[in-house]
């Protein structure tokens, strides 16, 4: 049975492999970076294991290798790696692969469809394929192992030099990898310590009595906030509709719940097109398409996202209390 443990173990497996070729050039603080983010994917289920059991030993060395990946996290610099494959070859590979080249990344999200699907019907001898839990997830691991070796198939390629590219486009990305993990623990932290119950005593003190409108400004507005700084609109829903949406919009003065999560989301979408926070949107462009600036990304994307933010508001103003 496939469960989501082995994709864990399958990027731990990953990570050992950029550190030790990071450790193989002279790259110290990327090898040890990428070796103690290994060493986390690898040990989670024996720490949770051992802190259940009442021995919190372990869960306190892998709080000390997170602050030991932050102090690290400033020494990734960006420096040269030697291409496998020179900038000619690259070009003559994709003029002759033509629109093949994409069928390995599609297989992508066919295969997790397929498995978030119909994966609870798959077998094997009577023993179900894949656990229940997150099987999404799992299905996409399954889909990016296949897509790997579709891959090298279409570019007759080795596998190892597949690998080597991961590598590079890690190393490319650096510490910003991390920030989706972060981000999601931090909605959760933020969910868990109050902050929308927080948010809604400051609104009910703050916003006059009776102004719907201002209330619903409020409401966007805090999706947009809490979206830059979470990086992730996800992250901000839950807070801003516990604090704003749920008790005022919608208990007090009626607000269409369907119209206004989904428009709300799109003013936290507004936000992600502002923020670094949103490293996977805008800081790994920058870093890929190697611009000058990091922030190159948001720069281009600033007034699109105004434009965006003022003709939601206006049409969620006009449909959401109806």
């Amino acid at each position: 049975m496939l469960r989501i443990e082995y994709t864990y173990w399958l990027i731990a497996a990953f990570l050992f492999y950029v550190a030790w070729r990071n450790l193989r050039d002279g790259q110290g603080s990327r090898a040890a970076f990428w070796l103690l983010l290994g060493l986390l994917f690898a040990g989670g289920d024996y720490v949770l294991a051992q802190q259940k059991a009442g021995n919190s030993l372990p869960a306190q060395g892998a709080g000390a290798m997170v602050i030991a990946l932050a102090l690290l996290a400033p020494r990734l610099r960006r420096h040269a790696h030697v291409d496998s494959v020179s900038t000619e070859q690259r070009l003559a590979s994709a003029l002759r692969l033509g629109h093949t080249l994409f069928m390995p990344a599609l297989l992508i999200p066919l295969v997790t469809l397929v498995v978030a699907l119909f994966g609870a019907h798959l077998s094997v001898a009577g023993h179900a394929l894949f656990a229940t839990p997150q099987m999404t997830l799992t299905g996409l691991a399954l889909a990016c192992v296949i897509a790997l070796f579709a891959a090298a198939y279409v570019a007759r390629a080795p596998l190892h030099q597949g690998l080597s590219e991961g590598r590079r486009l890690l190393d490319a990305i650096g510490w910003a990898a991390l920030l989706p993990l972060l981000l999601a623990a931090l909605g959760e932290v933020f969910t868990q310590s109050g902050v929308g119950a927080a948010i809604a005593a400051l609104a009910n003190a703050i916003l006059p009595e009776g102004s719907a409108v201002a209330c619903l400004l409020v409401f966007a507005l805090g999706m947009v906030l809490f979206t830059v700084i979470m990086g992730n609109a996800f992250a901000a829903f839950p807070v801003m509709m516990a604090g704003i949406g749920l008790p005022l919009l919608i208990q007090q003065y009626g607000a269409h719940p369907a119209i206004l999560g989904a428009m709300g989301m799109l003013c936290g979408y507004c936000g992600t097109l502002l923020t670094p926070m949103a490293a996977d949107y805008n800081l790994v462009p920058a870093a890929l398409l190697e611009l000058r600036s990091p922030y190159g990304v948001i720069r281009a994307q600033f007034w699109s996202a105004v434009m965006i933010f003022v003709a939601t508001f206006i049409m969620m103003w006009l449909l959401v209390f109806r």
